[in-house]
């Protein structure tokens, strides 16, 4: 019955790591180097992440700075960019190219907190999936003999601690998010 605490509990992390992936992916109006982590190059004939053909550095508050270690990978490091759905117009010099992130706008701002609310609730819906499937598992070991009503109660109980807790987390991540883009 161990093992299937410590299995929900990974699996719920999981859940939680992949939400503050994606929240570090955001662009909430400040140059934040992870936005490129999903847009791939083709490098002789490899598609591969930007970060590996170039490096990648914030120089202002709102400036993100590619600068490629083949200047060949200028052009097609740009118009990956282009093509990706990061919003960001790339500005290229012929050997780096500048990332001007704009300033947000109110309503900006709305839409994105909209996307954090979004995603923070799209976690909770797979964080109940899990504890569904671990409560399913319970039942089964209690229908099988393996484990005493007693036990299934406290299990239960023990699963939706485990829950709450994770919960709690992806709330925590959702308002800290929400208050950096408000405050931007």
């Amino acid at each position: 019955m161990e093992n299937l605490f410590s299995d929900t509990k990974k699996h719920m992390q999981k859940t939680i790591d992949v939400l503050n992936k994606e929240y570090a992916e955001i662009r909430a109006g400040r140059a934040n180097p992870s936005i490129l982590d999903k847009i791939t190059v083709d490098y002789y004939g490899t598609a591969t992440p930007i970060s590996q053909v170039a490096s990648i550095a914030v120089t202002e508050a709102r400036v993100l700075v590619v600068q490629p270690w083949d200047i060949s990978l200028v052009s097609p490091i740009e118009k990956a960019i282009q093509k990706s759905d990061i919003g960001i117009n790339p500005q290229n010099d012929g050997k780096v190219i500048r990332l001007i992130f704009p300033q947000l706008n109110e309503d900006m701002r709305k839409n994105i907190v909209k996307d954090v609310t979004e995603k923070a609730e799209n976690s909770k819906i797979a964080i109940r999936s899990i504890r569904r499937d671990s409560m399913d598992k319970l039942k089964k070991m209690n229908k099988n003999s393996e484990i005493t009503e007693d036990e299934l109660r406290s299990g239960e109980k023990k699963i939706q601690d485990i829950t709450n807790g994770a919960i709690a987390e992806i709330e925590r991540l959702c308002n800290n998010k929400s208050a950096e883009v408000m405050s931007i």
